[in-house]
């Protein structure tokens, strides 16, 4: 993955260039996590280890975590709970966490290059873009932060809720994670709004 996209807009007189993504969309419990992310565009050897979080294994994403946080001029995250998530569906949570995320950067960004998602809008100058956690190297990174960050948060419910067992599959509806919720019904993390949980509620 290269830096073409920031280094135009690096070439336009914009400094700082953050990249958005997000991670846990589909699951059936636990929050959905964005991350903000200004690279270093003089760490020319990082770009190359980039690619979106769905297309590179759990070790690499974990490898490579260290190098995005020591070598990027800013990071940050932000997340929408699953209570935000029945509250206001996923679409308005999602960008809750993604607007979270981009606030919480100590250095701000004069230019925001995002996965796209309809009627995100923010106040700085930013493109959202589609499928760009496999095209821009700033939102490629944001995508591996994002993701081993909720990864961590669903370890850490994991010793809350021992039974649904978060830890091996994170939220999403696998059968053993569906065999549960049959047996023990959901707890609190669990998106009451999602099937089959709706459905168990009525």
């Amino acid at each position: 993955m290269n830096y073409d996209y920031e280094q135009n807009l690096i070439n336009q007189g914009y400094e700082f260039i953050c990249g958005i993504d997000e991670a846990g969309r589909g699951p059936f419990a636990g929050p959905l996590v964005s991350a903000a992310v200004v690279l270093d565009p003089l760490n020319t050897e990082l770009f190359g280890l980039l690619n979106d979080s769905k297309l590179v294994s759990e070790k690499h994403r974990k490898a490579i975590l260290p190098m995005i946080l020591c070598k990027a001029k800013s990071w940050s995250i932000g997340a929408a709970s699953s209570y935000e998530i029945d509250k206001h569906g996923l679409s308005y949570a999602n960008k809750i966490a993604m607007k979270r995320a981009w606030k919480y950067l100590s250095l701000k960004p004069n230019f925001i290059l995002s996965d796209y998602m309809a009627k995100l809008v923010f106040e700085t100058p930013y493109e959202l873009i589609k499928s760009g956690d496999k095209k821009v190297a700033s939102i490629a990174a944001a995508s591996i932060v994002a993701k081993v960050f909720r990864d961590r948060m669903m370890d850490a419910f994991a010793k809350k809720y021992p039974e649904y067992g978060f830890e091996s599959h994170k939220g999403y509806g696998t059968q053993f994670h569906r065999d549960q919720l049959e047996w023990l019904g959901p707890c609190d993390i669990h998106r009451k709004s999602f099937e089959p949980i709706k459905a168990k509620l009525l």
